[in-house]
């Protein structure tokens, strides 16, 4: 039974979510919110963001001690929520971003150059800036008075991809507006992560995936992360008690990882190493291998639909002799639409085949879309 109510406190008993309830009937003018657990709020964000619901301009409210209202613009069909509620007293953001840049004087036309999104990481915003965009400037210090709690803009510019800095997955970052000082601690469903984006990399589009990894891991579990960068995947897991082998080459990002490590209070269930992560294969036997890493491309205009170097397929021998018989690989690949799910399949299945060993069951998902027409996904492969 679900119990949803308005927020009078009147309420109703229904057993199907997706029927009307008397707080939400037809011709009621106050706009849809979900109730979660706040422990999932971030997470419920990230779904409701991706089923194309989440209402980014209203504020999340609490709505009782345990759990938050989460701001809709329709009843959501894939996320799981406790109620759904009418929101009698809404709490509604500031202006969007275009209207405030529309009353600075911006045109029809300048406004085409205005971003439909961007993400918040810590107290630094980034933000891809269209070529089109008239004033970047005055588009950071829009975004800094949205974002009231953050401190400094940046024009993310992607992932550098030649050299050293490619294989270190450097960002490639321009201070817009704010603080020069952008190092920051980012908080995920209460993990936390310091880092400066200028950097290190930072996905916000792979949120789901992090805090997933941290719920599929059981207590003591051994794990070898075997591109573990600030901690993505290997602080969740730790987190939740598995015992963490981590590998990382880049020395910014593997000082951050010691920190963080401290910073959660994970540091006696991880071992992390500044190697290839190749050298340490040898000798484990884990339950559990991510591969969440998938190369540099081979092209120097960032065209990632072009031919890629160190792919994370060149790596699964190593992750496949560091797995225990029975254990699990995480293998994450950009895809191509077209070759979705035939290529990152047949790659395991090769792997698997010329080690010598069985390939199990088999679990994909969709992490984010990567670029136009590449799509990031992992697949979860037991090994025997």
């Amino acid at each position: 039974m679900t119990e949803r109510r308005d927020e009078t406190g009147s309420s109703s008993e229904d057993g199907d979510p997706a029927e009307t309830s008397p707080s939400l009937e037809p011709g009621t003018d106050s706009p849809l919110a979900v109730v979660v657990e706040k422990p999932r709020t971030e997470t419920a964000i990230e779904s409701l963001r991706a089923e194309g619901v989440y209402d980014d301009e209203r504020r999340v409210r609490e709505y009782d001690a345990e759990t938050v209202a989460l701001p809709v613009s329709a009843q959501p069909t894939e996320t799981t929520v406790l109620e759904v509620i009418r929101q009698l007293d809404p709490d509604y953001r500031s202006p969007d971003l275009e209207r405030r840049l529309a009353d600075r004087g911006w045109s029809e036309a300048d406004l085409e150059g205005v971003p439909g999104s961007w993400a918040v990481v810590g107290s630094v915003v980034l933000v891809t800036v269209p070529e089109n965009c008239p004033d970047e400037t005055a588009l950071a210090e829009e975004l800094l008075e949205i974002h009231g709690e953050a401190d400094s803009v940046l024009a993310d510019e992607s992932i550098a991809n030649d050299g050293t800095a490619g294989t270190y997955r450097e960002p490639r970052t321009r201070l817009l507006a704010g603080h020069r000082d952008t190092e920051t601690i980012h908080t995920e469903n209460g993990t936390r992560y310091g880092l400066d984006p200028t950097e290190v990399m930072f996905s916000p589009g792979n949120q789901a995936e992090r805090v997933r990894m941290g719920e599929v891991v059981s207590p003591d579990e051994r794990v070898f992360d075997m591109f573990a960068g600030i901690g993505y995947f290997t602080l969740p897991m730790a987190r939740a008690g598995a015992c963490v082998t981590a590998a990382e080459v880049n020395p910014t990002a593997f000082r951050y990882l010691l920190e963080n490590a401290m910073l959660n209070d994970v540091q006696n269930d991880l071992e992390a190493y500044m190697t290839d992560c190749r050298d340490l294969a040898a000798d484990l036997a884990v339950d559990r291998v991510v591969m969440g890493y998938y190369g540099v491309s081979e092209s120097n205009d960032g065209d990632e639909t072009a031919g890629r170097t160190d792919e994370a397929h060149e790596f699964l021998p190593a992750a496949l002799e560091a797995l225990a018989p029975g254990g699990t690989v995480h293998y994450h690949e950009a895809t191509p639409e077209a070759l979705l799910w035939d290529r990152p399949i047949g790659r395991l299945e090769a792997a698997v085949g010329e080690a010598g060993r069985t390939l199990g069951d088999l679990e994909r998902r969709r992490v984010k879309s990567h670029s136009a027409g590449v799509e990031h996904v992992v697949v979860d492969a037991v090994v025997e």
